[in-house]
């Protein structure tokens, strides 16, 4: 009955949202799930009824996160048109304001140096990178205009453009809302060679 009740009133999302906090604000090597726990007001015991470890933890929220880009990313795809916007700047812009309005979620998936906590990204990281490549493709190839070699060298581009383009405005702590001028203005810039007639590509 006790762990029952502990695993009702402490809900894995709880932790999750408590852990994501302190592995950004302190540190993954500072953070204990004893400090987890007493930020919660719980002792670490309860955590363990839902991870058996802070790895675990960590990697959890990894999971969580990405999925959350995925979706995201996946929902430009299947949203109406928007006039005076390509497929492409709009999933460029989706991603931009996800890292904008999600800094700390952003950091730990892309920005880590944490030899420790990118051996449990990159995976999720390389799912992203071909989830954002497979899309972008998807747009740019339906005229079958686009060399092999361009529709692979291309996603890559385009996201490293977008991710500095965030990684820069982290730091300024912009939210998306904030700098969406400059977003669009960026986003632009990065698709108008797309844009280009079929024989100059």
């Amino acid at each position: 009955m006790a762990r029952r009740a502990v695993e009702q009133e402490l809900s894995r999302e709880r932790i999750l949202e408590a852990a994501r906090h302190l592995f950004i604000t302190k540190g993954y090597r500072a953070i204990s799930m004893r400090s987890i726990g007493q930020h919660l007001g719980y002792s670490h015991g309860s955590l363990y009824y839902h991870f058996k470890e802070k790895a675990e933890l960590f990697y959890a929220i990894v999971i969580e996160d990405f999925g959350y880009l995925s979706s995201s990313l996946n929902s430009v795809v299947h949203a109406p048109e928007v006039e005076g916007f390509t497929r492409t700047e709009l999933l460029l812009l989706e991603f931009i304001r996800f890292g904008l309005d999600h800094p700390h979620q952003y950091e730990i998936m892309f920005m880590t140096r944490d030899e420790e906590l990118l051996a449990y990204c990159r995976n999720e990281q390389g799912r992203c990178l071909d989830l954002f490549a497979s899309i972008v493709r998807q747009h740019l190839d339906q005229n079958g205009v686009y060399s092999e070699e361009s529709l692979k060298n291309i996603p890559l581009s385009l996201f490293l453009s977008v991710h500095g383009f965030v990684s820069y405005y982290i730091h300024e702590k912009s939210s998306f809302e904030d700098i969406q001028a400059a977003a669009i203005a960026h986003v632009r810039i990065l698709c108008a060679p797309l844009q280009l007639p079929a024989s100059q590509h």
